[in-house]
């Protein structure tokens, strides 16, 4: 009866320090810290990804990776820092997807997004690179290029927008175009996103069905759909020529958009060494009172727009 006892009293024993244990982890950390851990699991557990990162996964951690985009975005407005990141890669490799999810919680005066169109008569006339310097940051800003000066080693060489001699100049001219960025002080990052030929003409097959996408697809896209090995033979020779130790190129594989826009925001988060500066949380004093005599106006006076969806 003793043996019998103690041997339910050891699995009692047993269970409570298994409740203990599997509780104390989360014992005072945050929803931030719980979402970091929960994503660092499933990388762990998925160390070769296969379909889409479920949403239960990608919504926290990105909000997580966004609240600390707000705290660089503070970083470098106050520290005066001048950020230029460029977005390259196919069509339909994810390039403006991660620029939303990067852009949407920041203010818009510190950071903002460049896309050029096709450039002027004029601006066909300027030194290539004159366009882009004219977006370049101050002190406090930080630019997202979707798109930027690599077109002419990219679209503008395989569609033949640009004559032999303009490509080789580029080509000869980008990697000390970068090097005079860096040496004046801008954090220059540049990012390829990567994807499969059958996953670009899946989402490319996705936007002719999908009206809020048709316009992405355009008719240099379609035209472009049928040279992938002029682009991969361009990619590559663009990558040697300036993927240069001042401004190397990071290479994000985009077959899954939302592993993508994770990776791609934590590795630039890692490239930016920056402290939590966020303002001090503010109360909001007690409203004044209103100015005694003063009649507004009736709303009837004014042009009001209709309310379509005002309840029955």
């Amino acid at each position: 009866m003793a043996a019998h006892a103690d041997k339910h009293g050891k699995k009692r024993a047993k269970k409570r320090a298994h409740k203990k244990g599997a509780a104390a982890p989360s014992n005072g950390r945050t929803s931030e810290q719980k979402a970091y851990a929960a994503f660092e699991a499933h990388r762990r557990a998925s160390p070769k990804p296969a379909g889409r990162l479920p949403g239960k996964i990608y919504d926290p951690e990105l909000r997580r990776l966004q609240i600390e985009l707000a705290k660089l975005q503070y970083w470098v407005r106050t520290r005066g820092l001048r950020v230029v990141v460029l977005f390259e890669g196919r069509d339909a490799a994810g390039k403006g997807g991660v620029i939303k999810r990067i852009a949407e919680r920041l203010n818009p005066r510190i950071c903002r997004i460049v896309a050029l169109g096709t450039p002027t008569e004029r601006e066909k006339t300027q030194w290539y690179f004159q366009r882009y310097v004219a977006e370049l940051p101050a002190a406090g800003e930080m630019v997202l290029f979707d798109r930027s000066w690599y077109n002419r080693a990219g679209v503008e060489r395989v569609m033949g927008f640009c004559t032999e001699e303009e490509y080789r100049e580029f080509l000869r001219s980008c990697p000390e175009f970068e090097r005079m960025l860096v040496r004046s002080g801008i954090i220059l990052l540049k990012y390829w996103f990567s994807v499969s030929e059958a996953e670009q003409e899946r989402r490319l097959k996705a936007r002719l069905t999908e009206p809020t996408k048709r316009w992405k697809l355009s008719r240099i896209d379609l035209e472009s759909r049928k040279r992938w090995d002029a682009y991969s033979e361009a990619k590559d020779v663009m990558f040697a020529h300036t993927d240069i130790r001042q401004a190397p190129w990071f290479v994000v594989d985009a077959e899954d958009k939302r592993r993508a826009r994770l990776n791609c925001i934590r590795h630039l988060l890692s490239m930016i060494p920056y402290e939590d500066e966020h303002p001090e949380t503010v109360r909001l004093p007690p409203r004044p009172r209103r100015r005694a005599g003063y009649i507004r106006p009736p709303m009837s006076e004014q042009n009001m727009v209709p309310d379509h969806y005002a309840a029955d």
